[in-house]
């Protein structure tokens, strides 16, 4: 498999997994921790719509993508003080919405309609040159951020009535940590596509919570884990094309592998407690 190694094509998507996995880890670990994956979830649906306008103007559709991810990410959080139990309702209209227009507007374009399959499922093995800097400069400023507003987002991820008393601007911070997911999840549209999105925002982080109870000890392991899960779908759909002639994508056989890793770190959690030794991360 190592030969896959020659080509070009196959390092820029090995080097743009490797990339994604970073903002994967660190904020996938405030996505779980504050037990957001629905509103990630709608923001990583509602960008589809962005990539549709982008079709439709002419201009680039990670471009559009980011644009709809950060508003839908503005409208939830602006809403999210008043709607209490009708948030549900809310993530729901955006998750349908962002989907619609994304259809829609490719569906107006005159000509070719563009294959809507590297999108939704992802298409790592064809990234260009330039998704790697935008991934790149993705990962700068959400550590950076993180870095600058650690205090502050982990007040408000977990006790938001603490950090009211300690002066934090709770509903400033929690939009930042909104508009930081929404980030992370276009780096990762073309990874796994919009609709396995989720999935590879929280399963590495949730694995990394079983183990790990420290902030930034999960943000590591969830980045290194998020890597690891994208460099070995990367390798095992290039066996599974050279050897047995099956031609899948990777995004889906990358979420697949991160299921089955959720399921062994489960098993190991549970033989450990079952032994009397309960993980560090197990009560987090």
């Amino acid at each position: 498999m190592l030969d896959a190694l020659d080509y070009p094509f196959f390092q820029r998507a090995l080097l743009a997994g490797i990339l994604a996995g970073v903002a994967c880890g660190v904020m996938g670990t405030w996505v779980v921790v504050r037990r957001i994956a629905s509103i990630s979830g709608g923001l990583s649906h509602a960008a589809f719509g962005g990539v549709g306008l982008g079709y439709l103007l002419g201009f680039d559709p990670m471009l559009g993508a980011t644009g709809f991810a950060l508003g839908a990410g503005a409208v939830v959080g602006a809403a999210y003080r008043k709607l209490g139990s009708g948030l549900d309702t809310l993530i729901a209209m955006v998750w349908s919405l962002g989907m619609a227009l994304g259809i829609l507007f490719v569906s107006l374009r005159p000509g070719y309609a563009p294959d809507l399959m590297t999108y939704l499922f992802g298409s790592i093995l064809f990234v260009p040159e330039s998704y790697i800097w935008i991934v790149l400069a993705l990962d700068v400023v959400i550590v950076t951020l993180v870095s600058l507003f650690f205090k502050e987002l982990k007040a408000v991820a977990f006790d938001e009535e603490f950090a009211r008393v300690m002066r934090v601007p709770v509903e400033p911070i929690f939009q930042l940590l909104l508009a930081l997911v929404a980030l992370a999840v276009v780096t990762l549209i073309r990874v796994v596509g919009v609709i396995l999105v989720i999935a590879l925002l929280t399963v590495p982080a949730a694995i990394a919570r079983q183990w790990l109870s420290g902030l930034k000890g999960m943000m590591v392991l969830a980045s290194v884990l998020a890597a690891t899960l994208t460099t070995s779908g990367l390798f095992l759909t290039w066996w599974l094309s050279g050897s047995l002639d099956l031609d899948v994508p990777t995004g889906p056989v990358i979420i697949v592998l991160a299921i089955a890793l959720y399921g062994l770190s489960s098993l190991g959690q549970l033989f450990l407690h079952r032994r009397g030794r309960t993980p560090a991360g197990s009560v987090a």
